[in-house]
This record gives C-alpha cells, sequence and structure tokens, in this order.
C-alpha cells in the first residue's frame, strides 16, 4: 500500500479515527456501530502529523528463529516441574489457576514469587488471620523469631546466647 498523503512511500501505519460527533454512544447508527476513518500513512507523514507512533522494527529471520528456540527451550525446562506428592505440573498450575497441595508452594515457588508480587504486591501475608486474635499473632510471631535465633546460636556454638533464648521461649510458651 501507498501513503495517502505523499503517494509516494510505502504505507507502515494504519491511522483510526472515530469523528469527535461519534464519541457519544446516542450518535452510534441504530445498529451500534460507530463511523470510524481510517487512513493509511508513512512514517514521515506520521511525523508530519505529530501523531503518536513507534517505528516498525524488522526482525531478520535469525533473531525469529533464536526467539522461538528460547521460548520452546524455556517450555520444555518448565513443563518438567512437577510436585511429587500430588503429582501437579506447572502447565496444570497455570490452566487450572490452582495448587493441588501444600507443598506445591514450595515446588513452584520461583514461579510463584513474581506471580504474588504482581497480584498482591507482596509475597508474605500482612493482617489479620482469621479466628486468631492480634495478640496472639504476634506472640506466635516472636516465639518464631526467637526459635530461629536459637536454632543459628547452636549452629553457631553459642551456648550460653542459646540458653538465654531457649529460657525466654519457655517462659512464652
Amino acid at each position: 500500500m501507498v501513503c495517502q498523503i505523499c503517494k509516494e512511500n510505502p504505507a507502515t501505519i494504519r491511522i483510526t479515527e472515530i469523528p469527535k460527533e461519534n464519541w457519544e454512544a446516542s450518535e452510534a447508527d441504530p445498529k451500534g456501530h460507530l463511523s470510524v476513518e481510517e487512513r493509511l500513512v508513512c512514517e514521515d507523514c506520521a511525523k508530519n502529523l505529530n501523531l503518536p507512533h513507534a517505528p516498525v522494527v524488522q526482525k531478520s529471520m535469525v533473531k525469529i528463529w533464536k526467539l522461538i528456540q528460547q521460548s520452546a527451550r524455556k517450555a520444555r525446562e518448565e513443563g518438567g516441574l512437577s510436585c511429587p506428592d500430588c503429582g501437579m505440573t506447572l502447565s496444570e498450575f497455570r490452566s487450572k489457576g490452582r495448587l493441588g497441595c501444600p507443598r506445591d508452594y514450595e515446588v513452584f515457588e520461583a514461579h510463584l514469587t513474581p506471580l504474588l508480587q504482581r497480584i498482591h504486591n507482596a509475597t508474605e501475608h500482612h493482617g489479620r488471620l482469621p479466628g486468631m486474635k492480634e495478640s496472639e499473632w504476634k506472640k506466635q510471631e516472636h516465639l518464631s523469631q526467637l526459635q530461629a535465633r536459637l536454632e543459628e546460636a547452636v549452629r553457631e556454638e553459642a551456648y550460653e546466647s542459646a540458653a538465654r533464648l531457649r529460657d525466654e521461649i519457655q517462659a512464652l510458651q
């Protein structure tokens, strides 16, 4: 196609305009269709019209082939991932949209973390827990932190601080 403005260069941009008088739904024809004006123009004419556009990027066959190979490799790698407990595969999770068992959170963690970050803007739960008072939840959270510090102290063979942490945990329990 040739540019409809300069009638010289090949048209690479399609401009679709809805006239202002058709912006309201009441202005549509009885079937509900809006009148639309379309023009095919070249990049130079589009620049002269101050239209927002991005130049068309021509990809070589080699680049396209490499993209296809990368996509196939990624699909093969991800397709082999499955839960040893329930047998759910990553492709099953993606098609169903729900997990099969609690272990799936560990097995598919690398794929779930970005998904949860995108959906909830966080990867940890913040807020109330059903059936648990806030004071009880804070106590449980403090206990789990102390137990983690106790394990670390034992690993580092810091037995005095481990004994102190053990006593503190017992007092809270």
